[in-house]
């Protein structure tokens, strides 16, 4: 069982209340993911400017071993500022239930897909390694999550985030979702909970027993509302029940996450 982690304490994680990053702060933060072995660092949204976009091109600078993604609205201009970065990933989220595209874009699910389709092939051009986040996926239609999947998928998608937005997946839920869409796609499945109903961390282990190869975690489980799924309580739970993660160390990931707190101000 391979499945790596997608760390979002510099986007996700940084929307607790709070807290407010500069680019040297968020630089010395990415430096201690690297150390800690994450896979890739969501490092933030270039679309916001300022020292936003200025901390991932100084993090693309370090040549750092775990890549280093962006978060886009699914807006060509949204992209446009993550291509001028060169990260290593690009991110598109695409609202996926009926409440976002209906009551909060005033859209259709067809004008979801074609909008979809050309943000992937922009991103694409830019060489960038290409995901896509169906987000509020816990209340979207499954039909309509496949159907969203395999437009994506032929557009050279090889990963998508299933996102719990708003929090409400339970274990027996989480695992029966993301094993209909492995059984109907070969796509990777990346696995984003939030912890709204304190199952973050139980709902990301039920989503790898069910075939979700990506995890999305935060230092601390910090994050907006009641937060993401906790680094830390995730991989030793993944260590008792799945037996993966073996070779993280404790007391080395603690002590990561204290100085990350520490930049943060948090104690």
């Amino acid at each position: 069982m391979n499945v790596k982690i997608v760390d979002t304490t510099l986007r996700d994680g940084e929307q607790q209340a709070g807290i407010a990053l500069g680019a040297g702060d968020k630089v010395k933060i990415a430096r201690l993911l690297d150390s800690a072995k994450i896979y890739q660092i969501e490092a933030g949204i270039p679309a916001m400017g300022g020292e936003e976009k200025k901390s991932v091109e100084k993090m693309m600078a370090l040549n750092l071993r775990s890549k280093i993604s962006t978060w886009n609205r699914m807006n060509l201009k949204d992209i446009e500022q993550s291509i001028q970065c060169k990260p290593d990933i690009i991110h598109i989220s695409v609202p996926a239930s009926d409440i976002q595209i209906r009551c909060k874009l005033k859209k259709n699910r067809t004008w979801v897909i074609e909008t979809m389709k050309r943000c992937i092939n922009y991103a694409r051009e830019s060489g960038a390694e290409v995901t896509v986040g169906l987000e509020d996926a816990s209340r979207a239609d499954l039909k309509f999550v496949l159907q969203l999947i395999s437009a994506a998928f032929l557009e050279g998608v090889e990963r998508i985030r299933y996102a719990d937005t708003v929090g409400i997946l339970h274990r027996k839920r989480t695992f029966a979702e993301i094993s209909s869409i492995k059984a109907r796609t070969d796509i990777a499945l990346e696995i984003h909970a939030h912890n709204d109903l304190g199952m973050a961390v139980s709902n990301s282990i039920s989503a790898v027993k069910a075939g979700a190869e990506f995890v999305d975690c935060t230092m601390g489980g910090i994050g907006e509302r009641a937060g993401n799924c906790d680094y830390l309580q995730f991989v030793k739970a993944a260590g008792e029940f799945l037996h993966i993660f073996d070779n993280v160390k404790e007391e080395e990931a603690l002590e990561i996450q204290k100085e990350i707190f520490h930049i943060m101000g948090l104690h």
